[in-house]
């Protein structure tokens, strides 16, 4: 890991092209991310997940989206379909108790259908607080409207990730809920006043900020930098994600190739790194894209490789629960799991 770069990027498809394995064993990104376009048989994944780690010679964090909803890589047969977050938190509203099991188990369920893949990151929990009005982008990705059920779900997730030994990724701080724009598209601004950010956007992740990695949002706030989204701001990055929620932990871009970003690659890794977040993040594969992203990152090293080092030491193996019984009692709330 010490020789590693401040990268987590994808790949085009369902195996490793030469040019991909060259530039990876050139590049030594920190990560790999999956999506969709990677998944088929499963040895396939065991496959291509041990191509990445052999391209930078060590057990790299291999990261995915598996929400359940709409936001979920693994299908059927490979894994069930899962709820969205928001039946986790409707469930959680008519029995406190039921939705924090619920919670617990769905991302413990994950944790048993990633980890045979080899598998060992997921970028969940959502940690969004949603409004009136706001894009769909997150929608029923959400736990609730209110902080304080979001952060309870989003404890119970991130427990049940680490219990089956998934590093847990909290996003999109310091919230994605006001949004107006799909980030994948263009870039939202949100003019809500600060002491209303703190109050509602902002507390799940202080509530959460001792977990081991963040996800950036690509979203402006314009009580704090109105020319900058948050991914990009030195602002928002040291005042309020570190100062303000108190995250000390590895801080990682959103997808460096959304649309919200301004610029050419180059130019967006620079300014994320020079906003003070630790790792780029480029997901959909494209090489030209990866290369300029490539060329302005650097090596992990001083606070960055140390917030690294701790994150990968925050998940140990997994427990020894019992897949088919945890499976038989998550089905009792959700029958509709296929």
């Amino acid at each position: 890991m010490s020789e590693s770069q401040t990268l987590i990027l994808g790949c085009a498809g369902k195996s490793l092209t030469r040019d991909e394995v060259r530039f990876y064993r050139g590049e030594v990104p920190w990560g790999f991310i999956l999506f969709a376009r990677n998944i088929g048989e499963p040895e396939q994944i065991r496959d291509l997940v041990a191509e990445m780690r052999d391209c930078v010679g060590w057990h790299a964090p291999v990261f995915v989206d598996q929400e359940g909803g709409r936001v979920q890589r693994l299908r059927p047969p490979l894994a069930p379909n899962y709820p969205a977050g928001a039946a986790i938190g409707a469930l959680y509203r008519s029995d406190r108790e039921a939705g924090l099991r619920a919670a617990w188990l769905l991302a413990r369920l994950h944790a048993f259908d990633l980890v045979r893949y080899g598998i060992n990151a997921d970028c969940l929990p959502v940690l969004d607080v949603p409004v009136e009005g706001a894009s769909e982008v997150i929608g029923a990705r959400a736990y609730g409207k209110d902080p304080e059920t979001v952060a309870i779900i989003g404890r119970a997730v991130a427990e049940g990730l680490m219990a089956g030994g998934l590093l847990p990724v909290m996003k999109h701080i310091p919230g994605h809920g006001r949004a107006t724009l799909d980030t994948h598209l263009e870039l939202p601004t949100v003019t809500t006043p600060l002491d209303e950010l703190r109050r509602r956007d902002f507390a799940p992740f202080r509530t959460l900020k001792d977990l081991p990695i963040a996800m950036t949002a690509h979203v402006v706030f314009s009580a704090i930098d109105a020319e900058n989204p948050a991914t990009t701001s030195g602002k928002v990055v040291e005042e309020v994600i570190r100062r303000e929620i108190g995250f000390e932990g590895l801080l990682v871009s959103d997808d460096t190739s959304m649309k919200a970003l301004s610029g050419d690659f180059p130019t967006k890794a620079a300014a994320i790194l020079a906003a003070g977040v630790d790792l780029i993040l480029h997901c959909n594969g494209d090489m030209d894209e990866m290369r300029g992203v490539a060329s302005r990152a650097k090596p992990l090293e001083g606070p960055s490789l140390q917030r690294a080092k701790r994150a990968l030491a925050a998940v140990s193996g997994p427990d020894d629960k019992n897949e088919a019984e945890l499976r038989t009692e998550f089905a009792a709330y959700f029958e509709a799991v296929a």
